[in-house]
């Protein structure tokens, strides 16, 4: 199973990302999906969650500035990120659990850099 991010970059402050995650593989079922970061010298942080069922949740400082999404069709999931702050600046993973060829996985994409400049 396999993860791959695009759409990291480089915004000024206010402006505005859409992250992409693809998830690839033999995979029979995809539960949930998830982005988290880690900005330098800090831990990673659990950003954004969404179920298979597309229930939502939201780390409280990007609370009404992120949407996560997510395509069932494309194994695909998005992260639409607004009002983009210089402390938002990390590199961005994400993250799915869910049933595969031989058992279960639980995989990490190998991260986007998004860096907010003031």
């Amino acid at each position: 199973v396999r993860l791959v991010e695009s759409g990291g970059g480089l915004v000024q402050a206010g402006g505005s990302l859409r992250l992409s995650c693809a998830v690839s593989g033999s995979i029979f079922n995809i539960h949930d999906m998830a982005w988290y970061r880690q900005a330098p010298g800090k831990q990673r942080e659990l950003v954004a969650t969404i179920t298979s069922g597309g229930s939502t949740g939201y780390a409280d400082s990007v609370k009404g500035r992120f949407t996560i999404s997510r395509d069932n069709l494309k194994s695909t999931v998005y992260l639409q990120m607004n009002s983009l702050k210089p402390e938002d600046t990390a590199v961005y993973y994400c993250n799915s659990d869910g049933s595969r060829v031989g058992g279960s996985y639980d995989n990490w994409g190998q991260g986007t850099q998004v860096t907010v400049s003031s």
